[in-house]
């Protein structure tokens, strides 16, 4: 699952020594308390991100979404977050890419886990109108804590400094729910607006792999590292990529 050009060992969780450790094209995975992989890591330096037509284009898709954020370990963890994340991951990668024991240890176990905030999505109330003809069966269970508030249909599970945010192993609710089609890069977009607003000099969203993370690059400000330093050709890693 990961392209790894490098490992290292970390027992120095301090702000300074991460960020230094990210700028060097490494990333702190699910693996293990202070392992990280060098790997063609793709990041947004957000003095230079600004929304495209396409961001905006996403934004009114998914108007509405509410991003909340909490610490991890995170203190209201439920089998169904685990569960959403299980389903995701195998309906995407396979069987066995991501237990949900795996996610509950990311999320509450802070020995084993080299992440400490938790992205929660949550779809506001039901609004009469954006339900389309044949779906008024999402006014019942499990739905129905939709009309009460709000209902929690994604998650990213992230990393803080002062200078970053590492935007890392999101998932999402794959039922037939309002947002369906532009969910993921709903999530992506407010974590990046988050980012900036909050004064983030860059979000890393993991690496890039295969062609399968071209996605990634469809926001102002993006750079990926190759192997030695921080490249902002598009066209290259697209040639890479394809």
């Amino acid at each position: 699952m990961y392209l790894n050009w490098q490992k290292k060992e970390i027992n120095d969780f301090s702000d300074k020594n991460i960020n230094s450790l990210y700028n060097e094209g490494f990333i702190l995975t699910r693996l293990g308390k202070g392992t990280a992989n060098q790997t063609r890591s793709v990041r947004i330096d957000l003095d230079k991100f600004e929304l495209s037509s396409e961001n905006k284009r996403v934004l009114k898709k998914t108007a509405g979404l509410e991003l909340k954020i909490e610490k991890i370990p995170y203190q209201n963890y439920n089998w169904q977050i685990g569960k959403m994340g299980k389903d995701f991951y195998e309906t995407k990668f396979g069987a066995g890419t991501f237990s949900a024991n795996k996610i509950k240890e990311l999320l509450t176990d802070e020995k084993k886990s080299n992440f400490n905030r938790i992205l929660m999505y949550l779809l506001p109330p039901l609004n009469p109108l954006l339900l389309k003809e044949g779906t008024t069966d999402m006014l019942t269970p499990p739905y129905e804590g939709v009309t009460k508030g709000g209902l929690s249909v994604g998650y990213t599970i992230c990393l803080e400094t002062n200078e970053l945010l590492h935007y890392s192993y999101p998932f999402y609710s794959l039922l037939p729910i309002p947002y369906s089609l532009n969910l993921g890069m709903g999530m992506m977009t407010r974590a990046v607006l988050w980012a900036k607003k909050n004064g983030k000099k860059y979000i890393y969203l993991g690496s890039a792999k295969d062609s399968k993370a071209l996605y990634k690059f469809q926001f102002k400000g993006m750079e990926w590292f190759d192997g030695q330093i921080w490249s902002k050709d598009l066209e290259k890693i697209k040639e890479i990529l394809e």
